[in-house]
């Protein structure tokens, strides 16, 4: 079975370096617009970057913590913007050196079993660090925030976490990417705010106990200094191998307008919750 990284065409937006006005809510909203432009047939697959400042993302689960509103208050007095978001998962932390990689695929007739959207994301980080003498795993790291079967790590330590998003025919396999910084000191942070949060009470959801030196940056682990800059890079290398045809783009005229109601429904889906 051929890779989906393997596509006729490939189109990157990059929005990695737009700054700390960009909201995180705005990128959620993007990625459903390209997911039903994609689907769709009236854009290419396309790959979109991202980065957004000291953004905590919450999954649905999270907003059923008993003591919710404590834990809200000490993000936001840290300087920290909590969000919704509309993908599965739990909380992970975005800085100014978290990369987030979404790529956007059409579903054939028979559509993208789960697994292999993961499978494709996960090939693509290997293939991006290919020259560094490490092997990158795929598993559950116990400890970490946000755990999930696809979690990706080095030698135990969790640096990156693979969510999808499925709508209208289109796919989004996205990834969070601890480029540089302190991966321990972002899990110190989720764990206080889950201590606040859920404090001793009982829950029907079973919350990570987190663990922090279990997560870590690639800049850690490789041992050397890498910027989001030096990963785009790789990331574009690999996109142009697997295309025949590789173009940086913007959004379409559909996209711009259906932009403004995916947007909507997730400021309505944070006003809810939040």
């Amino acid at each position: 079975m051929e890779s989906l990284l393997r596509q006729p065409e490939w189109r990157i937006i990059d929005q990695s370096s737009v700054g700390p006005h960009f909201q995180a809510l705005q990128s959620f909203g993007i990625d459903d617009t390209l997911c039903a432009s994609v689907g769709a047939g009236q854009a290419p697959a396309t790959a979109r970057t991202w980065v957004h400042h000291q953004t905590i993302v919450l999954g649905i689960q999270d907003t059923k913590l008993p003591f919710l509103q404590d834990g809200l208050q000490f993000l936001k007095n840290n300087g920290w913007q909590p969000i919704v978001r509309n993908s599965g998962g739990l909380a992970v932390v975005l800085d100014e050196g978290v990369l987030n990689i979404s790529l956007v695929l059409p579903e054939a007739d028979k559509g993208i079993d789960i697994n292999r959207g993961y499978d494709t994301m996960w090939l693509l980080i290997r293939q991006m660090f290919a020259d560094f003498s490490l092997e990158i795993e795929a598993r559950e790291i116990i400890g970490s925030y946000c755990p999930g079967s696809y979690d990706l790590s080095i030698g135990g330590k969790k640096f990156a976490g693979i969510s999808q998003r499925r709508l209208r025919r289109g796919v989004a396999v996205q990834i969070y990417l601890c480029v540089n910084g302190s991966g321990s000191t972002r899990a110190e942070l989720v764990r206080e705010f889950y201590r606040l949060a859920k404090r001793e009470q009982a829950t029907k959801f079973a919350y990570p106990e987190i663990e922090p030196e279990v997560m870590a940056s690639l800049s850690e682990l490789f041992g050397m200094q890498l910027s989001i800059n030096d990963v785009m890079l790789r990331l574009l290398t690999q996109l142009k191998q697997n295309s025949d045809h590789l173009y940086a783009g913007q959004l379409n005229e559909t996209e711009l307008e259906l932009l403004p109601g995916y947007y909507q429904r997730i400021v309505d889906r944070n006003q809810k919750f939040l």
